[in-house]
């Protein structure tokens, strides 16, 4: 997910997790957590019903609130409106971003209030927006998933800028600066569990619907730019063949780790992620797909999604296909027979993340300028039973559908409520 939009665009065997004593076969033993519908031969619960989804992003103030430091009785109208439209889209899950760049929509003790919110980072609103808009989501039926950023500490390259006593600046040797942004070290097992512990604290504290992450792993590479972690990788490196190895265990650790503390807390809690929606293109790996992406998950953001699903270390996942049906690069016809191939027998719920931000954008191609582009990615994957939903980038499109692409699929597609 970029700073304003989203992009467009393994290793080492994990033989025990640090600190935890657990292989990454127990971690897939523990099976899934969904709702009580079907099994997989493992055992593990996976669900039967159609996902409908939306992301609120907070980040940039893109989707809520619209202003920083607004009044809290505004903030809290606009959050309202924004479920209304979601029960009014037959929709049926929310996804809300509670940690957007290392900071929270919580009153979280681990990390200051979020500049996104009050205007100033650390400042207390004086209420508490994700307790609000669970209780005000529940109200109308629909579920609510806690939306975290893992690594991104900051859109603006400056540590100065952030609170006084955020964690980045009591531990300026966890943040590496990368471009305009800093982020956390993956490679540090201290910032591993740093940047669990205050993600599981709205686990614990809240009655989410589920804990969901989105594509940000190392970062998004920037040309002529390099991401300094070669400190960290003199001191835990020993034993990789190469820096990239080494980069995707640190990323498969994190979320096989956090896949295990969130099934320890809540045994039935979803946990789920949103990658970019290229594993690796064909000439990559020949069981990659048909596509000629400039961004590979496995090969840039050093995150193994494929294996991910394989060990059953998520519930679900949302790959990102944010290109319309016949793109040469990457094509939506080719990606989504793709990731249906790879969750078929997993227990792996998969829904597919859609790009109605683009939908009128005058900067994209002529098939985004067609309202049907949308219901058309919809027709496609009913023919494909492993997907079991789709979710819409972003809330505030999902309102204002500039060119009635939402209208089109909520006319075509979701003629009656969603199941609650």
């Amino acid at each position: 997910m970029g700073s304003v939009s989203r992009r467009a665009f393994a290793v080492g065997t994990l033989t025990a997790v640090s600190g935890l004593g657990l292989t990454s076969s127990a971690v897939a033993a523990t099976g899934h957590r969904s709702d009580p519908a079907a099994t997989d031969q493992g055992g593990r619960r996976h669900h039967r019903r159609e996902r409908r989804g939306m992301w609120i992003a907070s980040v940039d103030n893109r989707d809520w609130p619209t202003t920083a430091g607004a009044e809290p009785e505004r903030q809290r109208r606009e959050l309202v409106a924004q479920l209304d439209t979601a029960v009014r889209r037959r929709l049926d899950t929310v996804y809300f971003q509670v940690r957007p760049t290392a900071d929270a929509l919580w009153p979280s003790p681990h990390e200051p209030w979020s500049a996104w919110l009050t205007g100033t980072q650390g400042r207390d609103p004086g209420w508490d927006p994700l307790r609000f808009a669970l209780d005000q989501a529940h109200r109308r039926g629909l579920r609510l998933e806690a939306w975290c950023n893992p690594y991104r500490v900051a859109i603006d390259p400056d540590p100065a800028k952030l609170h006084a006593d955020h964690p980045a600046r009591r531990n300026p040797g966890w943040v590496v600066r990368y471009g305009e942004g800093l982020y956390y070290n993956p490679g540090l097992p201290e910032v591993r569990r740093f940047v669990q512990k205050a993600m599981l604290d709205a686990v614990t504290r809240y009655p989410v619907d589920g804990v969901h992450w989105d594509d940000y792993f190392y970062p998004y590479p920037l040309e002529g730019e390099v991401f300094d972690d070669s400190e960290a990788y003199r001191q835990h490196g020993a034993g990789f063949p190469d820096l990239a190895s080494w980069r995707r265990d640190n990323i498969d650790r994190l979320v096989c780790e956090f896949a295990h503390e969130v099934r320890r807390v809540k045994p039935r809690l979803p946990f789920g992620i949103s990658p970019f929606g290229v594993w690796r293109n064909r000439e990559s790996d020949p069981d990659g797909s048909d596509t000629k992406a400039g961004v590979q998950t496995y090969d840039d953001l050093y995150a193994d999604t494929r294996r991910w699903i394989r060990e059953g270390w998520v519930d679900y996942v949302v790959p990102q296909l944010y290109w319309h049906i016949g793109f040469a690069d990457a094509d939506y016809a080719k990606l989504a027979p793709w990731w249906a191939r790879t969750v078929r027998g997993t227990g792996v719920d998969l829904y597919l993340g859609e790009a109605l931000y683009k939908a009128g954008d005058p900067e994209q191609p002529e098939a985004w300028q067609d309202p049907a582009e949308l219901s058309r990615h919809l027709t496609l994957a009913r023919s494909l039973p492993e997907v079991r939903g789709h979710v819409f980038f972003s809330a505030k499109e999902v309102g204002e559908d500039s060119i009635g692409a939402m209208d089109r699929v909520v006319r075509d597609h979701y003629r009656r409520p969603a199941r609650r």
